[in-house]
């Protein structure tokens, strides 16, 4: 009896890959991020600029990747990007990075997210279970963050199907309750004098730092000092905005890749860009930009810069729907989480199931079970992704992180001009919009932004870069064992 052979099964549409990218997208961010950034310009308008220009940035990106997915329709995606027009070396550093830090550590957390507004529902998720040291605290949020993700990976190894459903399903759920947000915070606030006011002297930025004594301090900002705030705040709406590229790690599953991978990263980038900035005119419509700290402060007096733990979402549907709104939101966010982590999970294993198979990474890694999907992949992940919640520092490696994951979209699209030139004859069913102008505005700003990060945030980026240089000598490990 001939042993079945098991393989990666082209199931999935453009509806699902552009759910993917969607779903992929939109986590907690857009629910949080906005306090920090108006605190770092304190300007409506300003705030406004740097969503679009996420979106812009991210839609171009994502213009140049469909080019290479439609030369490269294997699973892996940008991996397999890297290599071709770099080599092993730079591939694995790009695969090394994603793995002990840009998904594990997303998908912790994300998971965790999912754990803090699930308290909102179940305070006793908040009980401390242990410690340790003064600096590492163990709570029953971090206890169902883990069981999230087994439940995930457990589910994704059933098969692309399973995992398909499930992101279809909390996908629209997500997209159908974010419309809603949006319709009825826009109608709402514009019924009142919120929007005028915060928009009165929108051009006028400033910098507000709540001093550890409770003042406020505000910094006037403008020419180089503007430039250099956007560009350090502009990392909190591209981390929001990330993750987009995940499709290109499930390439081997799609049907009719070289077509649908470039359609779906469009779709779903523009969708999440219009959705992102709809929801930050919403917020705006309904809570002043400026506000004042502190537990006696309400709502609307803590305003976005100051909205409780920087849930600027929940304050707005505080003010739409009072207390039953903040309710309401943390649902949305548990759903929204969930799906999102899903998504995460499902694309993740793909790559390093593509290293494996070029003997960099565990071994085992590159075999598919009986549902053709590669499970230990996805275990291997979980595991990973289960000790960073357990650390409590996934949240500074992503930190670190975001600049590395910037310089690899900067490397991968620098990769469209060499194998232009390597490769001029070979297939390509879709060609980058825009070449070269498009891809070389994009590697231009976000290096500018790289280099804004070095100067504002010097110590994380340093870190960014110590991670991805730790893969240098794990590489040659790998390549040692091959020998």
């Amino acid at each position: 009896m001939s042993e079945v052979k098991h393989e990666l099964k082209r199931s999935l549409g453009l509806l699902d890959a552009t759910s993917l990218v969607a779903g992929s997208m939109i986590g907690s961010g857009i629910f949080l991020v906005t306090a920090a950034m108006a605190r770092d310009v304190g300007s409506a308008a300003w705030i406004l600029v740097i969503w679009l220009v996420t979106g812009l940035l991210t839609m171009s990106a994502a213009l140049s990747y469909g080019e290479l997915a439609g030369m490269m329709p294997n699973a892996g995606g940008q991996y397999v990007y890297i290599q071709r027009a770099y080599g092993k070396l730079i591939s694995f550093l790009y695969g090394w990075t994603v793995f002990t830090v840009i998904q594990t550590g997303t998908i912790a957390a994300v998971a965790v997210a999912f754990s803090n507004y699930s308290a909102v529902f179940f305070p006793f998720l908040e009980t401390k279970i242990g410690s340790l040291g003064d600096s590492i605290v163990f709570t029953n949020k971090q206890v169902l963050a883990m069981c999230i993700i087994v439940l995930l990976t457990f589910i994704n190894t059933k098969g692309i199907k399973s995992g398909k459903i499930i992101q279809l399903v909390f996908t629209s759920a997500k997209l159908i309750a974010l419309f809603a947000l949006i319709t009825l915070g826009i109608y709402i606030g514009f019924h009142t004098d919120t929007f005028a006011h915060n928009f009165s002297s929108m051009w006028e930025a400033g910098k507000t730092t709540l001093e550890a004594d409770g003042t406020i301090t505000f910094t006037k900002l403008s020419g180089i000092a503007l430039l250099g705030a956007m560009g350090a705040t502009v990392i909190n709406s591209l981390f929001s905005s990330d993750a987009w590229n995940n499709v290109t790690f499930i390439a081997g599953e799609i049907k009719d890749p070289k077509k649908n991978i470039p359609r779906s990263l469009f779709l779903g980038t523009l969708l999440v860009t219009i959705i992102y900035i709809l929801a930050n005119i919403a917020y705006l419509a309904l809570l002043p930009l400026h506000g004042m700290p502190g537990d006696t402060a309400t709502v609307t007096q803590h305003g976005i810069m100051f909205a409780s733990q920087d849930r600027v979402g929940a304050a707005a549907a505080s003010a739409i729907m009072g207390n039953v709104g903040v309710f309401m939101m943390a649902g949305l966010i548990m759903v929204s989480t969930f799906g999102c982590n899903s998504g995460l999970i499902l694309s993740g294993g793909r790559l390093f199931y593509a290293m494996a198979k070029d003997g960099l990474f565990f071994k085992k890694a590159a075999d598919l079970n009986a549902n053709d999907v590669p499970a230990r992949a996805l275990w291997v992940q979980c595991v990973w992704a289960c000790f960073l919640c357990l650390t409590g520092r996934y949240g500074d490696l992503l930190t670190y992180a975001t600049f590395a994951s910037l310089l690899f979209y900067i490397l991968t699209i620098g990769g469209l001009f060499i194998l232009r030139r390597k490769e001029p004859d070979a297939e390509r069913p879709y060609k980058a919009f825009g070449y070269p102008v498009v891809p070389i505005l994009y590697i231009i700003i976000t290096s500018l932004i790289c280099v804004d990060l070095l100067l504002y945030d010097t110590r994380n980026t340093g870190l960014g870069l110590g991670i991805v240089a730790l893969g240098i000598p794990v590489y040659y490990l790998f390549m040692n064992k091959k020998e």
